[in-house]
């Protein structure tokens, strides 16, 4: 089955892209929460004709994210945690945390678009995904600290 997405499914696709999907995924979940459409000929039509309009914006939207993809690679964030003796922290560093911690040095990224391959349960170094833009992606190296 064919389906026209509304917006951003991480794992899926972007907003207008076109994306095979099983029956029951499309028919039970995307379609019902408005997350996708059903592709036809008529929406296909449609979504080129959007497409065409929308490429000089994704173009200035990729500009910027490339601006900030150069200045997230020279940044280098200090989270502070509350640590044990043995160095792991009480809890675990969440995007949020990231998210704030980028915004107090005038660095505004969505929360949603960072991600950490695995969970942030130690003090020291370690390395969040951010999914600026669909073809810019950026590693930001940050530090867990005590507190």
């Amino acid at each position: 089955m064919e389906v026209i997405l509304k917006d951003d499914i991480k794992g899926l696709g972007y907003k207008n892209d076109l994306v095979k999907v099983k029956p029951g995924y499309g028919r039970n979940y995307l379609i019902p929460n408005n997350f996708a459409i059903l592709a036809t000929s008529s929406t296909k039509k449609e979504l080129a004709e959007t497409l065409k309009q929308v490429a000089h914006k994704a173009e200035k939207l990729k500009t910027s994210a490339v601006e900030l993809a150069a200045k997230l690679a020279e940044t280098t964030l200090d989270i502070p945690a509350k640590v044990g003796e043995t160095g792991k922290i009480f809890g675990a560093v969440t995007t949020l945390q990231v998210s704030d911690a980028l915004a107090a040095k005038g660095l505004i990224v969505d929360r949603k678009k960072i991600s950490f391959k695995t969970d942030v349960k130690e003090a020291g170094e370690h390395i969040a995904s951010i999914d600026l833009h669909k073809e810019v992606k950026v590693e930001l190296k940050f530090k867990v600290v005590s507190a």
